[in-house]
C-alpha cells in the first residue's frame, strides 16, 4: 500500500499537547486476516483514532469550567487521513470554539452539528486542488505513449482524495452527557441503581443499511431502499453517514445504487442525543468502534453483544487497577474469542476469517477500580450471565446480582495454574469442565433500550424459609441458569450432538 501523503493536520498534531482525561482508558487492536491454519496477519495500518481530553481553557476568558470533557472514536477506512483530520478539527471546533458552560441543551446540540459541518467542509477544502487535478486529467485526452504516466498520476491523486471515517463523540459539559454520532460506531451507558441493579442503555442506532429510518431518508431522495438493504454496503461500507469519502459525496451519480438520488444521499450530519444528566450516576460510558462490535457479533451473534461487552468491562473493573488495562484486556478478550471461533471450525467460523481495527474507550462515572492487591483476569473464555437472587434485609424490593460464569477455552485451571488442553473452546467433559469454571461478579443486571431485563425476570424468588427436598431428595433450584444454558447451547451445538448436552438432566 502506498504511503499516505502528509497534510497540514497530520504534520501539526497540536492536540497531542492537550491534557488527557485520567478517568478514561482506551484499548486497541489492529485489523487481522487469518490463514487456514489460524495464523493472523495485519492487512493494513491501523486506521482507528480516538480522543480523550479534558478542557483547560481559561475560566475567566471563556466561562467554561473544568467540568468539560471530550471523547471520540473514529473508524477510518481506506487510510487514516479523514480520521486524523476529524479528531483534530473537532477538538479545535469544540474546545477552542464558542462552547461555554452557559449554553443550553439546544445550544450545545447546535454547536455539535456545526462542528461536524466545519470538519466536513474543511476536509474537502484541503483536498480541493487534488480533486480538481483528478477531474482535469480524467477528461484529458493524450497520445497513447503518455497515457501510462497520466494513469500513474491519477492513481496518486486518488490516494490523496480517497478514504473516509465514521465517528462517535461524547461531550460531558456541566455534568451532562451529549452524544454525536455519524455512522456505525456504538455508545453504551451503564448506570448502577441504588438497589444494586444496573441498566445498560445503547444511545442511538447505527447509521447503516439496515436502519429503517436511514432507508426511509434515502428513499425520500429517490434511492431504491430495497436494493440498498439487500446489498448491505454502499461503495464498500455499511454506513449511510460518513465523514469525507469523496466517492459518495461528489461522484455519487456514478455509483449504481445511488445514481437515482436527487440530492447528496450519504451525509455527514450527526445525530445528537442528550443531554443525559450524570449527577448522582455511578457507572461507565463505553465508546466502541465498528470493528470491535462486528468482531464479537461475528463470533457469538448479535443478540447479546451489549450485555457481553458490559459484563467483560465490569469483570475487568473488579480486578484491574488501571482503566488502560481494563480497556485493553476487554479488547484482547474479544480478539481471542474471534480467533478461537475461527480455528474451532464450528458453525460461526465462516464469519470470523478476518476482523477490522478494534477500539474501546471506557470512561468511568464515580465507578471504583479494583484494589491494587487483586490480580488481573486470566484466561480467555466466554462470559455467560447467571442470575442469583440477593436478599437485602433493609428492603423488601426484589433485587439480584448477575454473575459472569467464565468458561475456559484452550486451557483449564489445575491447582491454580494454567495447564494446556487439546479440547476445543467450550467442549464440556464430565468431571473436568465444571469444577474449573470461574465465577466473577460483575455486579450488573443489564438491560438495553430495546429490551429490559430489570424486572427480575431472569431470576426466581427464594422463599424466606429454607427449601425442603422433594420426594427424590432434590432441592428446587434458586439460581437461574436458563440464559447460560441457552447461550452455551447456541455456541456448542456441534459438540452437543455427539456428547451429552449441558443443562439440567
Amino acid at each position: 500500500m502506498a504511503a499516505e501523503p502528509k497534510t497540514l493536520m497530520q504534520s501539526q498534531s497540536w492536540t497531542d499537547d492537550l491534557p488527557l482525561c485520567e478517568m478514561c482508558g482506551v484499548g486497541v487492536a489492529p485489523n487481522c486476516v487469518y490463514s487456514p491454519d489460524g495464523e493472523g496477519t495485519q492487512n493494513h495500518p491501523m486506521e482507528d483514532r480516538h480522543l480523550r481530553l479534558r478542557c483547560v481553557r481559561d475560566r475567566a476568558a471563556s466561562q467554561l469550567g473544568e467540568n468539560c470533557f471530550l471523547y471520540g472514536v473514529f473508524n477510518g477506512y481506506d487510510g487514516s487521513r479523514v480520521a486524523d483530520f476529524a479528531a483534530q478539527c473537532l477538538t479545535a471546533e469544540l474546545l477552542l470554539g464558542e462552547l461555554n458552560s452557559s449554553h443550553t441543551d439546544g445550544d450545545v446540540r447546535r454547536i455539535l452539528i456545526q462542528a461536524f459541518e466545519a470538519v466536513e467542509e474543511s476536509y474537502f477544502n484541503t483536498i480541493g486542488d487534488a480533486l480538481a487535478k483528478k477531474a482535469h486529467l480524467s477528461n484529458y485526452l493524450l497520445p497513447h505513449n503518455e497515457s501510462q504516466k497520466v494513469q500513474e498520476r491519477l492513481n496518486e491523486l486518488e490516494q490523496e482524495v480517497s478514504g473516509g471515517a465514521t465517528a462517535v463523540v461524547a461531550l460531558i459539559l456541566n455534568n451532562k452527557l451529549y452524544i454525536a454520532n455519524v455512522g456505525t460506531n456504538r455508545v453504551l451507558l451503564c448506570k448502577s441503581s441504588s438497589d444494586g441493579q444496573n441498566q445498560v442503555l445503547q444511545i442511538g442506532r447505527p447509521h447503516s443499511t439496515d436502519n429503517e429510518d436511514e432507508l426511509q431518508r434515502l428513499a425520500a431522495m429517490g434511492v431504491d431502499a430495497a436494493r440498498i438493504r439487500q446489498a448491505g454496503q454502499i461503495a464498500g461500507q455499511s454506513s449511510t453517514r460518513r465523514l469525507g469519502d469523496s466517492r459518495v459525496k461528489i461522484n455519487y451519480s456514478e455509483i449504481d445504487l445511488l445514481s437515482a438520488a436527487k440530492a447528496k444521499p450519504i451525509i455527514s450530519e450527526p445525530e445528537i442525543h442528550g443531554s443525559h444528566p450524570l449527577d448522582g450516576v455511578t457507572g461507565f460510558l463505553l465508546l466502541m468502534s465498528e470493528g470491535l462490535i462486528n468482531g464479537l457479533e461475528s463470533a457469538h451473534g448479535p443478540e447479546q453483544v451489549n450485555q457481553e461487552i458490559v459484563a467483560m468491562v465490569a469483570a475487568e473493573l473488579a480486578q484491574q487497577t488501571s482503566l488502560e488495562a481494563v480497556a485493553q484486556s476487554v479488547v484482547e478478550r474479544v480478539k481471542r474469542l474471534h480467533h478461537d471461533v475461527f480455528v474451532s471450525g464450528r458453525q460461526r467460523a465462516a464469519f470470523c476469517s478476518r476482523h477490522e481495527d478494534m477500539t474501546l474507550l471506557i470512561r468511568t462515572i464515580n465507578y471504583p477500580l479494583a484494589d491494587a492487591a487483586l490480580t488481573p483476569t486470566q484466561g480467555s473464555g466466554r462470559i455467560y450471565p447467571v442470575s442469583v437472587p440477593y436478599s437485602n434485609s433493609q428492603s423488601t424490593s426484589k433485587t439480584s446480582v448477575t454473575l459472569s460464569l467464565v468458561m475456559p477455552c484452550q486451557s483449564t485451571l489445575t491447582n491454580g495454574t494454567n495447564t494446556a488442553s487439546t479440547l476445543e473452546e467450550g467442549t464440556p467433559t464430565p468431571g473436568s469442565q465444571s469444577p474449573t469454571a470461574t465465577l466473577q461478579s460483575t455486579n450488573t443486571q443489564t438491560q438495553s433500550s430495546s429490551s429490559s431485563s430489570g424486572d427480575g425476570s431472569l431470576f426466581r424468588q427464594r422463599g424466606s424459609q429454607a427449601a425442603q427436598p422433594d420426594e427424590t431428595g432434590r432441592v428446587p433450584p434458586y439460581v437461574d441458569f436458563s440464559q447460560f444454558y441457552r447461550l452455551w447451547g447456541g455456541d456448542n451445538s456441534d459438540s452437543q450432538s455427539t456428547q451429552g448436552g449441558l443443562g439440567p438432566q
